[in-house]
């Protein structure tokens, strides 16, 4: 089993986030300084309402892209260093923008209600006993009839290296209560190791409650 693949299998979010503030220290393979093209698509065609959460914001290159256009967005990372980076690279755009060290099963923590938000590889990374946790954590701040989008990693990428392959079934599975998932489409998930980027899935969900 690879590396990556066995730690997130594990289940520990203390392993994880440590191994997210070590990725930190170099250039991780999801970092491509610049938001991922799904995600800018996505913006053009869905329009996001005006409170974001950037959940799993990395560096912050999403976030500063989506406040550019004028929206309300809150970036949220478990990796200390991610976010120090995240607000350099915001100042040096003049932007000025919420950003957090979080562990994303307790976005509670936030005491702030959102529109809308965004996982941009973020859900592949929780083993299954985690994504009920998650999703309640999503549930916590988002506002009723809110919209989730994620982007992961789908079982079709055969490729060694990265994180856990997520089937549709699997997504459907983890919000079978609560939420309208509204549509599942193949994407990329663009890395800086592959040009070509990964096969991924990219899902559009409604809170229902």
């Amino acid at each position: 089993m690879k590396l990556l693949e066995a730690l997130f299998r594990g289940g520990s979010f203390f392993f994880m986030t440590n191994f997210f503030e070590e990725s930190y220290a170099g250039i991780p393979p999801w970092e491509i300084g610049k938001p991922q093209a799904e995600f800018i698509r996505l913006e053009q065609e869905e329009r996001f309402g005006n409170s974001v959460l950037d959940c799993g914001c990395g560096t912050g290159d999403l976030t500063i892209h989506l406040t550019s256009l004028g929206y309300d967005v809150v970036g949220v990372d478990c990796a200390p260093t991610a976010i120090k980076k995240a607000q350099m690279k915001a100042i040096e755009k003049n932007a000025n923008i919420r950003f957090e060290v979080m562990n994303a099963l307790e976005l509670q923590s936030l005491n702030q209600q959102f529109n809308t938000i965004l996982d941009c590889g973020l859900f592949h990374v929780f083993e299954e006993t985690l994504r009920l946790k998650y999703k309640a954590s999503l549930e916590s701040v988002l506002k009723p009839g809110g919209k989730y989008f994620m982007l992961v990693f789908s079982e079709h990428e055969t490729r060694e290296g990265g994180p856990l392959r997520i089937t549709q079934e699997e997504i459907r599975r983890t919000f079978q209560t609560g939420w309208n998932i509204q549509w599942i489409r193949a994407a990329r998930f663009e890395t800086h190791l592959h040009g070509d980027g990964s096969r991924a899935w990219l899902a559009s969900l409604t809170v229902t409650r």
